[in-house]
């Protein structure tokens, strides 16, 4: 089974729904030789640096490499790529705002075995996200081609909505891409790195977006000090989450902007929707619980 690509000037809502309905989409050549370049330069002594994987699901020949934003000046343009942030907020439009999960250069040596199956959702504790509400939306970025040989990602196309056993029995794909494309792929897909029985090593970037109320996975406020932070332009510290994830969520102190106290200010927090929306969704709220408890 061969799975389905879209070029970059693609409409990010066609990529999106494809995406919802499958689990992932792959857009070719998004990113040009020149920026894979840059950023492999920047990135190498930092991958040198990292640790093997502890366990055969981490990979005992792969080396997982974060703080991308901190280290990596091109990281940062791959993070607010057009593309991506098109796509990513048409998938996650049901919320409120939506903030950078991950970022973190995977590199798949050879001899590296199969990894196995998952879902990237039950990194929150296995919460039971309901099958049409979707809480992430991730990128893997093509720092190498990505071949069968070297380890490209196996995508279980369909398998979103259906339970583990079911979703075992949907064919298997590998998402070969050549260098600059990206793998989009959401957080209950199952999915894993395959074996690299190549030559040579695989690299991914895999860039994540999250719903503004989750925890992020890689702590951005301490993986970006701050003093790094302050030079970074507003719109890539908001994706970051210096800026409220819902109604009241991430504000400073006495209710300070987040971006305005990392600045020095002390503007204060505004509110996503106004407060007579969030009173009257509460309102809705009670009515249906009474509803619930006293029916008639």
């Amino acid at each position: 089974m061969a799975l389905s690509h879209f070029p970059p000037d693609a409409d990010p809502a066609e990529v999106s729904d494809h995406l919802r309905r499958f689990g992932y989409a792959i857009v070719d050549d998004v990113a040009d030789a020149a920026a894979m370049d840059r950023l492999q330069a920047e990135a190498m002594p930092y991958i040198e640096a990292s640790d093997a994987g502890r366990d055969e699901y981490d990979g005992r020949f792969t080396r997982r490499t974060g703080a991308l934003v901190a280290r990596c000046p091109t990281a940062r343009e791959l993070v607010m790529d057009p593309v991506v942030v098109g796509v990513v907020s048409h998938f996650l439009s049901h919320v409120s705002a939506v903030q950078l999960h991950l970022t973190q250069i995977i590199s798949v040596a050879p001899g590296e075995t199969r990894q196995k199956l998952h879902r990237d959702e039950m990194a929150f504790d296995f919460f039971p996200f309901g099958a049409d509400y979707h809480v992430q939306c991730n990128t893997m970025w093509a720092l190498t081609d990505f071949t069968a040989a070297n380890g490209a990602t196996h995508i279980l196309a369909g398998s979103s909505g259906v339970g583990d056993d079911a979703a075992l029995n949907l064919p298997d794909a590998q998402a070969e891409m050549d260098r600059g494309s990206v793998l989009f792929y959401d957080g209950k897909v199952l999915h894993g790195a395959g074996a690299n029985t190549s030559s040579a090593v695989r690299r991914g970037v895999n860039i994540t977006y999250a719903v503004g109320w989750v925890r992020q996975e890689e702590n951005q406020y301490l993986a970006c000090p701050p003093e790094i932070a302050r030079s970074l332009d507003d719109d890539l510290l908001k994706m970051m989450g210096y800026t409220q994830g819902a109604f009241a969520l991430g504000y400073v102190g006495d209710q300070t902007d987040p971006l305005a106290a990392l600045r020095g200010g002390t503007a204060k927090a505004k509110t996503i929707g106004t407060v007579a929306e969030f009173n009257d969704n509460a309102r809705e709220f009670v009515a249906d619980i009474d509803d619930l408890e006293h029916p008639g």
